[in-house]
């Protein structure tokens, strides 16, 4: 086997014999962010996954309900970095920075359906028009 290159880092490594087509490195930085890409393609093609990575992260919102006031308790520093954060967005009016996994996640698109349709503008945030418009999927692309 010849040296590669690492997608991640760029640092030339040797790949396993077992696996001809790795293209990261096995420092935990690479392996982290090629997980982080995987997931990211895996939510956007795979509805399944996206929907028990949410139930997975609703039912530990559920079995720990008090980690996010322990946090911030025992980090002051990020809390108070987050609300001198979110004033900011609050006085630009830049909402649509804020989104959750679910909202900025392209696969429930995939879904027929009735939606509320709201422009986003870049320098505002969202503006209060809205539309309500009736999706239907012409194909799924794979």
């Amino acid at each position: 086997m010849e040296n590669r290159w690492c997608s991640a880092c760029g640092c030339v490594f040797l790949p396993r014999p077992q696996s001809p087509r790795q293209s990261y490195c096995t420092r935990p930085e690479c392996r982290r962010e090629r997980r982080r890409i995987w997931q990211l393609a895996k939510r956007q093609t795979d509805p399944d996954y996206l929907l028990n990575q949410v139930r997975a992260q609703q039912a530990w919102a559920a079995r720990n309900p008090e980690y996010w006031r322990h946090y911030r308790q025992e980090h002051p520093e990020n809390a108070e970095r987050n609300r001198v954060r979110q004033r900011e967005r609050r006085r630009l009016g830049k909402h649509a920075e804020v989104a959750k996994m679910v909202a900025s996640s392209s696969a429930f698109l995939r879904e027929e359906g009735t939606y509320r349709l709201v422009r986003l503008d870049p320098e505002n945030g969202a503006n209060m028009d809205s539309w309500t418009v009736r999706l239907t999927v012409l194909s799924h692309e794979t």
